[in-house]
């Protein structure tokens, strides 16, 4: 007689998909913990780039370091909106899209 293996019951394609809605929210969780991660280090940078600026200005620290950090914080800055245009660029793309 010949058996048939790796089939199995309804409960085997639920299981399936418990474990797929989970591997889904483990992935949103990388990519918010991700996410909030890069944000929170633009954030420190443009506050350390404001800081070395106040120090600059008081006369605390030289105009090279002020200079570097500005142009740390400037670059930082231009990332957070090169990602900010792409993300509306592909928001407007899906809305776009026929339903």
């Amino acid at each position: 007689m010949m058996s048939v293996t790796g089939i199995t019951g309804a409960d085997a394609a639920r299981t399936m998909n418990v474990n797929t809605s989970a591997a889904a929210a483990n992935v949103d969780d990388s990519f918010q913990a991700m996410f909030a991660k890069v944000s929170a280090a633009a954030r420190d940078t443009l506050r350390t780039g404001e800081a070395a600026s106040i120090a600059g200005v008081s006369g605390d620290t030289s105009v090279q370091n002020v200079v570097r950090a500005m142009m740390t914080a400037e670059q930082q800055l231009r990332a957070a909106i090169a990602v900010r245009d792409r993300v509306v660029a592909a928001y407007q793309e899906v809305s776009r899209m026929q339903i």
